[in-house]
């Protein structure tokens, strides 16, 4: 008996594995969620709106590439209503493949143009900087790069540090692809694969600069932010460097965005919006505002705060979110050999 209990649980933590099926009550949701976010962030915001209209909510979690090209095997036989991205490229794959209805004017109209394709098929709804952490005892400020492309120069050799694998670094490389082309970006890799130290995961980029192992790394500003709310422990003897600070609209001051749509697969549909809805409303943003996440809010009437510097702030690259090309940057890394 014992046996055959510990083999019913070991089969349970299997179907209930989180790479693509949130296990919850027996009940059939009303809506199903294809969710490439931080599953911590969307459970909280999705028990807040499961809460507000007492509908049932089911997460599937996984990775930005590997959720897009799931829905674009799935066609029309989905069974997800809403999907969530970590960056935008994911999003724009799916928006390729005509698998997006429109979302409601009301929900778009709740976040600037410049965070949604002029389709209306999807609509960002928390974004990020592209920022450099630097050792504040190894680097004088004066002489960090002008430009996020200037890693790849001969003096950098040894100097910077990132992690390709990522969805995070591969949405900076669409962008750098999207402003400078393939040319340069072939270019930029190259220089980066001779110069970089490769490391697994943005947060170990940030322990690694702050231990003084290499002296500058290429993340997204919340990392450093939340390290430092946390206790400073891997922070502390760094600081962040914004590139749009010297250098206005350099591809180093790119800003990603995550997206959400809904599916035209989708048996609710009006569910589905109402979801994406409450996400990009001034309450649902206050929620991301409020949560551990640290990324910055997109509609207006909710200010991230807690010392984070403001969005307003930045000078970012003017870039369609539509336009990011996640397949072909893919195929450049590997390509340099990052993938």
């Amino acid at each position: 008996m014992r046996r055959r209990s510990a083999l019913l649980g070991l089969l349970a933590v299997v179907l209930c594995s989180p790479a693509l099926v949130a296990c919850g009550g027996g009940d059939d949701p009303d809506l199903v969620i294809y969710n490439a976010q931080h599953e911590e962030l969307i459970d909280v915001v999705a028990k807040k709106f499961e809460k507000k209209t007492g509908l049932k909510v089911e997460l599937r979690n996984s990775d930005d590439l590997g959720l897009a090209n799931q829905l674009v095997a799935e066609g029309d036989s989905s069974p997800d209503d809403v999907f969530l991205t970590e960056n935008s490229p994911a999003m724009s794959l799916v928006q390729s493949k005509g698998l997006l209805t429109k979302l409601d004017q009301k929900t778009l109209d709740q976040i600037p143009a410049q965070y949604r394709p002029a389709d209306g098929t999807w609509t960002g709804f928390a974004a990020r900087s592209t920022v450099l952490v630097y050792n504040t005892a190894q680097v004088n400020p004066a002489d960090l790069p002008k430009s996020l492309l200037d890693l790849a120069k001969p003096e950098w050799k040894g100097k910077v540090a990132f992690s390709p694998t990522g969805a995070d670094f591969q949405a900076i490389v669409s962008a750098v692809l999207h402003l400078e082309g393939e040319a340069k970006t072939k270019e930029w890799l190259a220089g980066l694969k001779t110069n970089g130290e490769v490391y697994d995961g943005n947060n170990v980029v940030l322990q690694s600069v702050n231990k003084g192992d290499v002296e500058t790394g290429i993340i997204y500003h919340y990392y450093w932010y939340r390290d430092q709310e946390e206790s400073g422990d891997n922070s502390d003897s760094s600081q962040l460097y914004f590139f749009g600070d010297r250098t206005p609209e350099d591809p180093g001051a790119f800003i990603s965005v995550s997206g959400a749509g809904v599916l035209k697969a989708s048996d609710h549909q009006a569910d589905a919006q109402k979801f994406v809805d409450y996400l990009t409303s001034a309450e649902g943003q206050q929620v991301i505002a409020d949560s551990y996440a640290l990324e910055y809010t997109l509609n207006p009437k909710v200010d991230l705060g807690r010392g984070v510097k403001g969005l307003k702030d930045l000078d970012p690259p003017d870039v369609d979110v539509s336009d990011l090309n996640g397949p072909e940057v893919v195929k450049l890394m590997e390509e340099a050999g990052f993938l």
